[in-house]
Order: structure tokens, then sequence, then C-alpha cells
């Protein structure tokens, strides 16, 4: 894709899954890349195998040192870092806090350091890994499901607002992709998520298919229109659905009889 070619790229969460493979797919189209990750034998290690620069550290501050590593300007800014706490209102506020913070507030700020310079040029590309937890929900995590949702209003609201002054921005949606965070979901990823599970490189595929035809909305696993489509026309019967997924999931956690 010649208009990534010498593009300053920023992946937040790049040090393994879809960070990594959105990265790799970056810097294969010629791209000058930004690898960002909490850990920093990580990130080096994805940086040194793809000829990139490792910029570890919490991905909500990354951009200015970012910026500076790349020679001043960012062309395109993939929010992808994300945590997975479990639970529902019983959680406690440090985990709502945490998913809040990682899987939208980063986001927010971001864009907040970004848009203003972009605006000013007339482009910039802003990537949101959302999943489709933020176009449906998840069972078993109402912290990941809450604020992905939210991430997913935060990447609308941005296309709606710049996209006539030249800021494009994607929110890509996959339901189970083979990483450690799903790895981690226990008997909710393994009834609901692994039986379609999709490969890292499948998700940056996507992605770079839905940049060459500009779509804001990326859907790694093409069903998960239909469900959305469910879920706004015919709700009841969809909540009914994904009951008794909820259903199957606590038989499986808890065995028979229980």
């Amino acid at each position: 894709m010649d208009t990534m070619r010498d593009a300053g790229v920023v992946v937040t969460g790049a040090g393994g899954g879809i960070g990594a493979a959105l990265a790799r797919g970056f810097a294969a189209r010629g791209a000058r890349v930004v690898i960002n990750d909490l850990d920093p034998d990580k990130a080096k290690a994805v940086a040194d195998e793809i000829g990139a620069i490792a910029v570890p550290g919490d991905a909500s501050g990354v951009v200015p040192a970012a910026r500076d590593a790349l020679g001043g300007s960012i062309d395109v800014f993939c929010a992808n870092a994300g945590v997975a706490p479990t639970g529902g209102p019983e959680a406690v506020d440090e985990l709502w806090a945490a998913a809040w913070d990682v899987n939208v507030m980063a986001h927010v700020r971001a864009a907040r350091e970004l848009v203003p310079d972009w605006l000013e040029r007339g482009s910039g590309r802003f990537v949101s890994t959302v999943s489709a937890a933020g176009l449906l929900t998840m069972v078993g995590s109402a912290p990941y499901s809450v604020s992905k949702h939210a991430a997913y209003a935060f990447a609308e609201w941005l296309a709606a607002t710049y996209r006539h002054r030249g800021i494009r921005v994607h929110a890509i949606c996959p339901q189970g992709v083979r990483t450690d965070m799903l790895a981690g979901t226990g008997s909710t990823g393994e009834l609901v998520l692994a039986p379609t599970a999709i490969e890292p490189d499948e998700v940056a595929d996507a992605l770079f298919h839905g940049i060459a035809d500009e779509r804001f909305l990326i859907l790694p696993h093409p069903e998960v229109a239909g469900y959305y489509a469910a879920r706004a026309t015919a709700p009841d019967r969809w909540l009914e659905s994904i009951n008794h997924l909820q259903q199957k999931v606590e038989r499986l956690s808890h065995g028979p009889g229980r």
C-alpha cells in the first residue's frame, strides 16, 4: 500500500498479538513504525524483528515520545493496547478504572495530542482496536464490555466530527483472536470465542483492506455484522440468545450438578 510508505505509525500494545501483527503489516508496507508496550523487552523484540523503534511505557502518554522518535510527525496512530478484567458489578473499582483508563481514556489522551496537528495539516489516521464486544457484549466481563462500547463510541465520534477535515478513523471489531488475552478468558473464551478464533495476522489483513476502501468499521469476522443488526432490530431475541450463552458458560464453569 503506497500510501503507507514512509508514514510515521505508532502501535500501542504491540509487544504481541494483534498489535505486533499490525506493526508488522505497516512495516512491510514501508512505514516507519514505533512499537509501544508496557513490557520493554517485548517492545524491543518486535522492534528489532521488523526494523522499528521501541518506545515502551504507558499507552496513555506515548504520543510525545513517539513523535520525537519519528522526527516530529505521526501519520497513523493505532490505539491497540487493552485489558480485559472479568466480573460484573462485583468487580472492584480498581479493575473498572483500569478498563476505563486503558480501553478508553488512552484513546482520548492520544487524540487530544494528535488531532490539533492533524487538523492543521488536513490529514491523519486513527485506528482503534475495539473488539466485537464494543458492538455486542462479552459474557463474563462487564468492565470489558462497557469500556469497549465506549471505545467504539469515541472512534465513531471522531469519525463523525473530523471526516470532512481529512482525519480518517477505523474501528477494528474482531471476535476471538488467538492471543494471550484470549487464553486468559477461561471457559468464556473456550465456549464463545475459541471456536471461530482467527490469527492476529488476519486482523491486520482486514484492517489494510479496510484502509484501502476507507471503511470505518472493520469486521475481521464478517458474521458480526449480522449479530450487530440483530441486536439493533430484535434486542429481546438477541438478549435471549446471549443469555443462553451465559447459561452455557455457567454450566461449563461449575460442571454438572451445580
